[in-house]
């Protein structure tokens, strides 16, 4: 039996945040749980490194994009570390095998006829690195994942065609209920390729940053596009194309991914792979966004959550369970310290912390630190049988990544003991001479937090492996197989004292920073002097043509009354047809140093009034002499 479990390879554009954080946790988690139920894992994390995005970041801070992404991949390398995370593999695309298993998966696509050559003209989102149609455009220019800017770019391509898997897909969609996790999301898919799939751009000639194509082919100008690269790691890290000695664990049996990035990996991810003619993932499992207080993260606002920090300053194993509790898999949380401190203190502090200290105690006061389990099962089979219940209920839930719903009903099960002793009073019977009732309800709940730090053990792996040591046993594969899978009992043991797990949290750790109001904007004034330094004109348009691959801009010839007309672009494209402005008199700044927009020169810049009903451009009440100027 295997199991291989991948997070999202991160791009080296920034610093690891909270949502890789979370990400990664969950996919550790869940490795560490296949783990201890003997499953033949990989798990697999890495980082992202090509792309125009990546080459742009390098040149502003005067390196090579090799040695940008260096510097980037190590940061998340180190943390993972740092946070423990027991991946078997960290992968990057600068790496040799890597790169030589994508060049083979482009070659076994081109040969096949599913890759081909020709020209893409279309709106590009350098942030994104992806290209979209006009329809799915916020207002006709920007981009739908991101919001940013898109620019129209023309060049030479080779496309995959997407469009020849469009059936295929809606087929394994139909027929593999959970290929994407939470079920909500693929409906958001399924209806995405329904509209109807275009083939897809996959190499770039505008940047150089990126794999080439493989040698067979001979086209050197063109780069593979980054999401083919990236998506391709999780064949290559098994060493696709070269040594295919963990290919056996192909294939994937949960992506963990973000829901910005579901598309590429449940749409054209699987179509990737039948052109290969691979097996498909069994589960896309998409996570939502994290908010902080309420509010987007953002640089900007100075609220990113430096998943570092708050290990730091709370604890990493309080920080991964709060992570995994919080918020239900596929929904978006939001982060906040009050919410993190009440986890802490309520949850692992009261309900978990509390009990292990409260059977320390009683065992100590009463029967020297001694506990049997001989006589649970004769006084409490009700509260064994209903344990019994939710622990046979929770495999399902980490199948379906539900950590929330795992967490929570693993939670019910410190109820039952908790309960069990204000029901029973231990220390009533100890009053009545019951002692072999009392010891009964002691060893109950010893038997409760051990079966519950087994479970727990995936996410916090050292609380519990402590809890495990007072309770005299180790976490491993023989403990999951005895407490849980045959329903054993502890073995008379000596509990040991430790000292509380989850000390009180009275107040926030971290200093939040405080967001200042801006104030409000006041106009800058300046001197008569310095407006006179500006030279305004009057000018007639006699010339007016479209700046073909901006949706803004228009190309003006304007009359100044000077020897030759002036060339000016103007953006005001979306409001005036060229065929209208001829002839029509102009307000120009005509003492501006020349700029360069969309490789024409302009000079000087027509003047304009916009307000929520559009766009009027500035005019002379009655006709004036071409280059008068305005007073």
């Amino acid at each position: 039996m295997k199991r291989y479990i991948t997070t999202p390879i991160y791009y080296v554009n920034d610093v690891p945040h909270i949502g890789h954080a979370y990400t990664t946790i969950i996919a550790d988690s869940a490795a560490r749980y296949f783990r201890l139920k003997g499953y033949d894992t990989f798990f697999l994390t890495g980082t992202d490194e090509h792309g125009q995005k990546i080459e742009e970041a390098a040149k502003k801070r005067g390196k090579s994009p090799k040695e940008y992404a260096d510097e980037i991949s190590a940061k998340f390398r180190s943390l993972w570390d740092e946070f423990e995370i027991s991946y078997d593999k960290f992968i990057r695309t600068t790496d040799p095998e890597h790169i030589k298993g994508v060049q083979k998966a482009f070659e076994i696509m081109y040969n096949k006829g599913d890759i081909y050559k020709g020209t893409y003209e279309g709106h590009y989102c350098i942030s994104c690195e992806s290209f979209f149609p006009e329809s799915q455009l916020i207002d006709n220019e920007f981009c739908p994942d991101c919001g940013k800017e898109t620019s129209i770019v023309k060049e030479e391509s080779y496309f995959f065609k997407l469009s020849k898997y469009q059936e295929r897909l809606l087929e394994l969609y139909r027929n593999e209920e959970k290929f994407v996790l939470p079920k909500s999301k693929k409906n958001e898919v399924i209806r995405f390729v329904e509209s109807g799939l275009q083939d897809l751009s996959i190499t770039r000639t505008s940047f150089s940053w990126g794999i080439p194509l493989p040698p067979s082919i001979n086209d050197p100008k063109h780069v593979m596009y980054v999401w083919l690269d990236a998506l391709l790691n999780y064949i290559t890290a098994l060493g696709y194309g070269t040594d295919e000695s963990l290919m056996h664990y192909w294939p994937a049996d949960y992506h963990l991914v973000g829901k910005d990035i579901l598309r590429f990996h449940a749409v054209y991810w699987p179509a990737f792979l039948m052109s290969l003619e691979l097996d498909t993932p069994k589960h896309i499992a998409t996570h939502g966004w994290w908010t902080r207080n309420g509010e987007k993260m953002s640089k900007s606002k100075g609220n990113v959550v430096d998943p570092k920090a708050v290990a730091d300053a709370y604890g990493l194993e309080n920080f991964r369970y709060f992570l995994l509790r919080e918020v239900p898999f596929g929904q978006d949380g939001d982060f906040s310290q009050k919410a993190l401190i009440d986890r802490i203190n309520n949850d692992l502090g009261n309900d978990l912390g509390n009990l292990l200290n409260r059977i320390i105690g009683m065992s100590g006061k009463y029967f020297d630190f001694e506990i049997d389990s001989k006589d649970v099962a004769k006084y409490h089979q009700n509260e064994l049988d209903a344990m019994q219940q939710i622990l046979d209920s929770l495999d399902g839930l980490v199948e379906d990544m539900k950590w929330n719903r795992y967490l929570e009903e693993l939670w019910k099960i410190l109820t039952i003991a908790n309960k069990a002793i204000d029901t029973y009073t231990p220390w009533t019977k100890m009053k009545e001479g019951k002692e072999d009732e009392a010891m009964a309800l002691v060893a109950l709940v010893a038997n409760i937090l051990a079966k519950v730090a087994v479970m727990l053990h995936p996410v916090m792996p050292k609380t519990t492996q402590t809890i495990a040591q007072a309770l005299g046993f180790t976490i491993d594969r023989n403990a999951m197989q005895r407490l849980i899978e045959q329903k054993e009992l502890l073995e008379a043991f000596t509990i040991q004292k430790i000292p509380p797990l989850f000390p009180k949290i009275e107040e926030p750790l971290m200093v939040e920073k405080k967001q200042e109001k801006k104030e409000e904007k006041k106009e800058d004034l300046i001197s008569i002097d310095d407006f006179f330094k500006t030279s305004i004109k009057v000018g007639t348009i006699i010339e007016a043509q479209e700046v073909k691959k901006s949706k803004k801009l228009l190309l003006l010839q304007v009359d100044l009354g000077e020897e030759k007309p002036r060339q000016i672009v103007a953006g005001i494209k979306e409001f005036y047809a060229p065929e209208d402005l001829i002839g029509k008199q102009v307000c120009v700044v005509a003492n501006l140093k020349p700029a360069k927009l969309m490789g024409y020169v302009s000079e000087g810049m027509i003047l304009a009034a916009k307000d929520e009903d559009g766009l009027s451009l500035v005019t002379p009440e009655a006709k004036k002499v071409n280059g008068t100027p305005v007073r």
